[in-house]
């Protein structure tokens, strides 16, 4: 079979699939049963499967997923977070857009809690979008900050879908987690500069609000309680990996126990908390791990049909550059991202870009910040972007879909401007990585 036709056929069932509403893990899985039958030879292409699949779920570099997950919802069901978002609106005072900027900052520290881009948004919205309303804030001006910022956790570890880029892609996991900090810290600081700057021009968009008087003790008490100890959280996920005295795996155990004795430590934690934890862990952890098990024979069979080598040999025909090829990549994912989820955007790329960014010498890690970001973009494009839905459901009754759309606009324009960099100089995405011990 020609690899132009398996390649056309591949993706097309998968894209036929997903449009029919049948869920990624079972359009995804019953591709690959189809291709695998077809092109790897019948009954042994599906014994490949079975093979491929047993190998690609008891892969120990998976447990940091649902661990990472966990650490979360751990942190989220407790409620530990908005006591948090409490202590640093009391903190930050006298700085136009000041609820907007409380937002970005405790955006930016809960998804360095969280991995959970979805979490972070439905708690941003529901604890800052009322009370930015109330105090007269534009809507554009209150949901932009909470998409965006909620929208971090895809980069900051614990981030999940790093765990999964890195387990698909072949690059190293901990350097992914440590790649994707600076960038995000580029992000909510263009965030915050860009927020002072709208509200000094227009200040009729984030009108000035001051807290009540209050001491020094009652000013910064809340959150040496409740913001410093959760600080440590992030210190042992992504301190452990800087000195290399914990891999994925271990990191991520260390931050459950970390999130657990917190939970303790406020006397948030109870069964049933815990209980909705994990249930909410096995649901998200179960669909990851049901396409992993697919992905390897996904990729066996675009190699073995000559597709991914047909493609690369016609990209390298027209003599491109890397930084050019990079550039192709970073339009198609962000064409995907406006069109499907994130998990697919990976199932259907990675077999293909992987190889040609490897031939080409793209540094892998670059790549994998690359996809993380573009990822992240993709949450917030239209026409199917998660976040926005996300953000209609926790926004009040006359609030549309267009308004939300004008809200997050100038937000991915930042980020758009961040990934630029990224490819301009690499080192954004590779310095801190290039810190770790061995």
């Amino acid at each position: 079979m020609d690899w132009i036709v398996t390649l056309s056929w591949m993706l097309g069932g998968l894209a036929a699939l997903l449009l029919l509403g049948l869920p990624v893990a079972f359009a995804f899985i019953t591709v690959t049963m189809i291709g695998a039958f077809e092109i790897l030879g019948g009954d042994r292409g599906l014994l490949q499967l079975a093979r491929n699949a047993t190998q690609s779920v008891a892969n120990f570099q998976m447990a940091p997923i649902p661990l990472f997950i966990l650490m979360g919802e751990l942190l989220f069901q407790t409620g530990i977070a908005h006591r948090a978002i409490d202590a640093i609106e009391r903190v930050v005072t006298r700085v136009p857009g000041r609820l907007s900027v409380v937002t970005v900052f405790g955006g930016t520290i809960f998804a360095a809690l969280s991995g959970s881009t979805i979490a972070n948004t439905a708690m941003l919205g529901s604890t800052m979008m009322p009370g930015m309303l109330k105090r007269g804030y534009h809507p554009t001006m209150a949901m932009g900050p909470i998409m965006a910022s909620g929208a971090i956790a895809m980069l900051i570890p614990p981030s999940a879908l790093a765990v999964l880029v890195g387990s698909l892609a072949g690059i190293s996991i901990s350097g992914l987690l440590v790649a994707g900090v600076i960038p995000a810290l580029l992000l909510a600081g263009s965030f915050v500069a860009y927020i002072i700057l709208r509200s000094l021009m227009d200040p009729r968009v984030a009108p000035p609000d001051d807290l009540p008087t209050m001491s020094l003790s009652e000013r910064w008490r809340p959150f040496l309680i409740y913001v410093a100890p959760l600080s440590a959280l992030f210190a042992v996920v992504i301190g452990s990996l800087l000195l290399g005295i914990a891999t994925p795996t271990e990191s991520a155990a260390l931050g459950c126990l970390a999130a657990l004795g917190a939970g303790a430590a406020y006397r948030a934690l109870t069964f049933e908390k815990i209980g909705k934890a994990l249930i909410e862990t096995v649901k998200l952890s179960v669909m990851i791990l049901f396409i992993m098990a697919a992905s390897q024979t996904f990729s066996q069979i675009l190699s073995f049909s000559g597709a991914t080598n047909g493609l690369i040999k016609a990209i390298n025909a027209v003599d491109p550059t890397p930084v050019g090829v990079l550039i192709g990549m970073i339009v198609i994912l962000l064409l995907l991202g406006c069109f499907i989820d994130q998990v697919s955007m990976l199932m259907v790329t990675v077999p293909v870009f992987v190889p040609l960014a490897a031939q080409l010498g793209i540094n892998d890690l670059v790549l994998g910040v690359v996809y993380l970001l573009t990822m992240e973009i993709g949450l917030l494009t239209p026409p199917f972007g998660l976040l926005l839905f996300v953000m209609r459901g926790v926004a009040p009754d006359g609030i549309g879909m267009k308004q939300i759309y004008a809200a997050v606009t100038p937000f991915l324009v930042i980020k758009l401007a961040i990934l630029a960099l990224l490819v301009w100089q690499p080192a954004v995405g590779t310095w801190l990585p290039g810190l770790m011990m061995d």
